[in-house]
């Protein structure tokens, strides 16, 4: 009699899971189909661009959004589906997509997300990485640019220097940090006591909203526009890229690091810098940053290291 309940028992298992498959292949081709019919790439190039835990693809590209280590092993849900999009009607059938599947939608950028933004969620998610969409285009005339999300810092500023000795763009230091999610939150950088945060120099965006619409500028509207430049990446749609205002800059500037340690007065100086940081000339920038220095020798373990990173607009 225990041998037939426990029988009963295993056939309802292989049951349930038999048509838990069943469901989970229904809903995986529903998704493809509507990526498909809402894409001008068709059913077999969405393959392209569209990747699930069965892809060869998928792992490498989960790992590469995670700068924080930390989460590799997170109990938090892994993306269903990750979309590398080429174009914005792709991204446009992605956010169609996942609304109507009910998935949520995380973006990413260039990863620099240590929370976990852009590629972690409780709720069954897709990620979508603007890796593929990485195209800048100066124009030295108007004194512009365009640059798509997906390009990063260094590769703005390496396309700007292509063309240009004296022009520059108010934004960050580390050059892997992704458009995107730099633009959105604002984008802090040496040249902000001259010329402002990167927001500040934003002219124009090409925007998805929830219902997969294309918006500029103009169709968005001006307090959408001002949301988007420093309320955060994902929070109001997608911006596919972004027209910004080159700055005017010397030819040549003056740049230093320097390390002090507390037994070298280091916090001393970190006082003197408070009470004279906002008074300096906006062509010299002054930041601090206060650190466990590198090393594992007895003594790296009992100091601080304070690092002065500075920035003048000039020999």
């Amino acid at each position: 009699m225990m041998i037939c309940k426990m029988t009963s028992h295993a056939l309802h298992l292989l049951l349930f899971l038999f048509v838990s498959l069943q469901f989970c292949s229904a809903d995986h081709e529903n998704f493809v189909h509507c990526m498909s019919i809402h894409s001008s790439a068709g059913y077999i190039k969405s393959f392209k661009y569209l990747h699930t835990p069965g892809s060869t693809s998928y792992f490498n590209l989960l790992q590469s959004a995670q700068q924080n280590p930390r989460w590799l092993n997170s109990s938090s849900l892994r993306p269903r589906y990750i979309v590398t999009p080429y174009s914005a009607d792709e991204i446009r059938a992605a956010v169609i997509c996942s609304r109507k599947h009910n998935l949520q939608i995380r973006v990413k950028s260039g990863g620099h997300d240590y929370e976990g933004l852009s590629y972690l969620s409780k709720t069954p998610f897709v990620m979508i990485d603007l890796i593929n969409l990485h195209s800048i285009s100066v124009n030295l005339e108007e004194e512009t640019a365009w640059v798509q999300s997906g390009a990063t810092l260094g590769e703005l500023y390496y396309s700007i220097a292509q063309k240009s000795r004296v022009h520059g763009f108010p934004a960050g230091l580390c050059p892997s940090v992704g458009i995107g999610g730099h633009f959105s939150g604002g984008g802090f950088g040496t040249l902000l006591r001259k010329h402002g945060l990167a927001a500040d120099n934003i002219l124009d965006a090409y925007f998805i909203d929830a219902n997969g619409d294309i918006l500029d500028r103009e169709s968005m509207g001006e307090d959408l526009f001002w949301a988007i430049r420093g309320g955060g990446g994902g929070s109001f749609g997608i911006i596919i890229a972004w027209k910004i205002k080159l700055v005017r800059v010397p030819p040549v500037v003056t740049v230093f690091t320097i390390h002090k340690n507390l037994d070298q007065e280091a916090m001393q100086l970190v006082h003197k810098w408070q009470r004279v940081a906002d008074k300096l000339p906006e062509d010299l920038f002054i930041r601090i940053v206060i650190q466990h220095p590198d090393g594992p020798t007895e003594e790296t373990q009992k100091t601080v290291e304070v690092l002065f990173n500075s920035l003048f607009l000039g020999p």
